[in-house]
C-alpha cells in the first residue's frame, strides 16, 4: 500500500525540496518543470480536493492559492510536520492511498503528484475502485506521476539511466511500481472513468480521469 516506502520519505523530508528544485543532477529530468506540473494538476482540479502524498506541501500550496478547499493525506510523520509548519490550518491526516480516516465532506477531485507509483498495479486497481465509490459523476482523479508509454519505453529509459551512470535513479525505476499507460487506461475504464494522458516531461504524465 505504499507504506513500505515511508522510511525513504522520513529520510528525504529535509532534502526533498532541494531535489525537486533540480539541484540533484541525477533526478533533474524527473522533476523538470516541477512548478508547471503542479500547476497543471491544480488547474484541472475543483471543489473539495483530496490530496494523497502531501509531502512538504508543494502541490497543496498551489491548490490553496487557487482558492480550493484541501484535505491532505500523508503517511510520513516527518513530511506531515513539514507541511503542517507551512499550513497550520490544513486538514492533514495520517493515511495512504488505500487507508485513511473517514472524510467529513464529499470530494470532487482526488489529486497526487509523484506518488501513485508506490502502489503495485493490483493495489492501484483496488484504490481506483475505492475512489469510484467516493466520487460522483463528472468528479475527477488528477494524478501526475512517472509513467511509461509502454514496456519498451520502460526498458529504454532504464538502459538510458544505466548508460548515464544514474544508478540511484535506475534502482528506483527497477524497484518501485512504475506502470504503463495501457495498464492505467484499462484500470480507470474498468472502474467507470474516462481518462486522458498528457506527457509533461520525459518521465511524468498527467492523467485526468473523469467519473462517468
Amino acid at each position: 500500500m505504499g507504506r513500505e516506502f515511508i522510511d525513504l520519505f522520513e529520510r528525504w523530508a529535509d532534502s526533498y525540496d532541494t531535489t525537486v528544485s533540480g539541484e540533484d543532477e541525477e533526478y533533474r529530468d524527473v522533476f523538470k518543470d516541477y512548478d508547471g506540473i503542479l500547476s497543471a494538476v491544480a488547474q484541472a482540479s475543483s471543489g473539495h480536493v483530496l490530496e494523497f502524498g502531501v509531502g512538504t506541501g508543494n502541490l497543496t500550496a498551489v491548490l490553496l492559492k487557487k482558492g480550493l478547499n484541501v484535505t491532505g493525506i500523508e503517511p510520513s510523520k516527518a513530511m506531515r510536520e513539514k507541511a503542517k509548519t507551512r499550513f497550520p490550518n490544513l486538514a492533514l491526516l495520517d493515511g495512504d492511498f488505500m487507508n485513511y480516516p473517514e472524510l467529513e465532506q464529499s470530494v470532487q477531485t482526488i489529486v497526487s503528484t509523484y506518488a501513485f507509483h508506490h502502489l503495485t498495479d493490483l493495489e492501484k486497481d483496488k484504490a481506483i475502485h475505492k475512489y469510484s465509490q467516493l466520487l460522483a459523476q463528472n468528479d475527477k482523479i488528477v494524478f501526475a506521476d512517472t509513467v511509461f508509454k509502454d514496456e519498451n519505453a520502460r526498458t529504454q529509459m532504464q538502459e538510458k539511466m544505466k548508460a548515464k551512470g544514474f544508478y540511484n535513479l535506475l534502482q528506483d525505476l527497477q524497484t518501485e511500481y512504475y506502470t504503463t499507460i495501457p495498464v492505467l487506461e484499462e484500470l480507470f475504464q474498468k472502474h467507470g472513468f474516462q481518462v486522458a494522458f498528457r506527457q509533461l516531461n520525459d518521465f511524468v504524465w498527467l492523467m485526468e480521469a473523469v467519473k462517468n
